[in-house]
């Protein structure tokens, strides 16, 4: 019972928020500093979610593979290489490291 409490909470949870964007005035959506922010936003949250992966596990800062599979991909990135290369770049260096012990 407890299960559906919880999902029944976030449910209506979910809504309200929702709920909240679609009351927000127009005008203050207009406005250019809320433009630049909403653009900028969904980068620095995924920076942030990327970094927090990457260089976590059970709660302390590591460095293992995954950070050198992350170098791998800005490297690409900086080049410009494609996105399905970007992937490939950093599973293939990840794996690489961790086939050397690291």
């Amino acid at each position: 019972m407890t299960i559906w409490i919880a999902v029944g909470a976030t449910a209506v949870g979910c809504y309200l928020v929702k709920l909240l964007g679609l009351l927000v005035p127009a005008g203050a959506l207009e406005r250019p500093l809320v433009q630049r922010l909403s653009a900028l936003l969904p980068v620095a949250l995924l920076a942030a979610l990327t970094a927090q992966q990457t260089f976590s596990a059970n709660g302390a800062l590591v460095l293992d593979a995954r950070g050198a599979g992350l170098a791998a991909a800005a490297l690409a990135l900086v080049l410009r290489a494609p996105f399905l290369v970007v992937v490939a770049a950093a599973v293939a260096v990840t794996a690489g490291v961790r086939a050397l012990g690291g």
